[in-house]
């Protein structure tokens, strides 16, 4: 999972070192790894899914419907 974290987010570049910033920022983006790793609409890879999601809002919101449909 580093890898993945540090090839698709730059994690390794991180300067957020205080306080509770890297261990908030660590979830987030393992939250966001496990997005992209469910989501089939897209046969892309994951650095890529990222920056659709940034740029595409209905994208942004399938990734977030796909958790509301797991409940």
């Amino acid at each position: 999972m580093h890898w993945m974290l540090d090839m698709t987010f730059r994690e390794d570049e991180s300067r957020i070192r205080k306080g509770n910033g890297a261990l908030a920022f660590n979830v987030l983006r393992k939250i966001a790894l496990n997005l992209f790793k469910q989501d089939t609409t897209k046969k892309i890879s994951m650095a890529r899914k990222k920056k659709i999601a940034a740029l595409d809002d209905e994208y942004r919101s399938v990734l977030l419907e796909s958790v509301i449909k797991m409940r």
